[in-house]
């Protein structure tokens, strides 16, 4: 039976890479797909990995309808067997209504790939609409770390080397730009609570909790 399935995490767990792998070995077995993506790192039309691997997408843009997108390729007699939707938080809800139709009613396999929540650790509304819909939804296995060594649980975005928590819900970014840059870095639950990047760690000693203290 066809699936409609969600692969989250957080930024730097391999989601990109999975994304790659399964278009590959489905390629491998003469399958052919169709990669749809929004607001890649590596710029308009591309599924990029942080591996450095890259391969050619379709810019799924705002209003685009990605059931039509795909009716029409079968309409003209191209052979399209599976869709893989990378940085699938960044759709709007309707579109991923328009991903269950595919599977639905078009019989396809649909793997869609994102973040769950943004840096203010608000859902996404895309995300949100997949784990309402989505046949399965992953959480990829792949630990990414906090700069303390910790699993990181959360989006953190950063301004100067600052973390923030206010504006637009979407404004690409990238783990590797510099300090000055609006940037993105994970952080376990705990240091995202208390603001504390690696930039603000390196900056000034962590002190250790305190635990209260009450008299007898």
């Amino acid at each position: 039976m066809p699936e409609l399935v969600f692969f989250s995490g957080t930024m730097d767990c391999g989601k990109s890479t999975l994304a790659l792998q399964i278009g590959h070995n489905r390629s491998a077995r003469g399958l052919q797909g169709v990669i749809f993506t929004r607001d890649d790192r590596a710029g308009e039309g591309k599924l990029s990995s942080r591996l450095g691997l890259v391969t050619e997408a379709v810019e799924a843009a705002d209003g685009m309808d990605l059931y039509g997108y795909l009716v029409d390729q079968l309409s003209q007699g191209g052979k399209v067997d599976y869709a893989i939707v990378d940085e699938a938080q960044f759709l709007a809800p309707e579109q991923i209504d328009q991903l269950a139709r595919v599977v639905d009613d078009l019989g396809l396999d649909v793997f869609a790939f994102g973040i769950t929540t943004d840096f203010r650790t608000r859902l996404f509304p895309g995300s949100q609409r997949l784990i309402e819909l989505a046949d399965r939804v992953e959480t990829l296995q792949v630990e990414a770390l906090c700069w303390c060594g910790a699993r990181a649980t959360h989006n953190a975005r950063t301004v100067g080397g600052e973390m923030v928590v206010e504006g637009a819900q979407v404004v690409v970014g990238d783990v590797n730009r510099p300090a000055e840059e609006i940037g993105y870095e994970v952080l376990c639950r705990r240091h995202h609570l208390r603001r504390m990047t690696a930039a603000a760690a390196r900056a000034g000693a962590l002190s250790p909790d305190v635990l209260p203290v009450t008299s007898a």
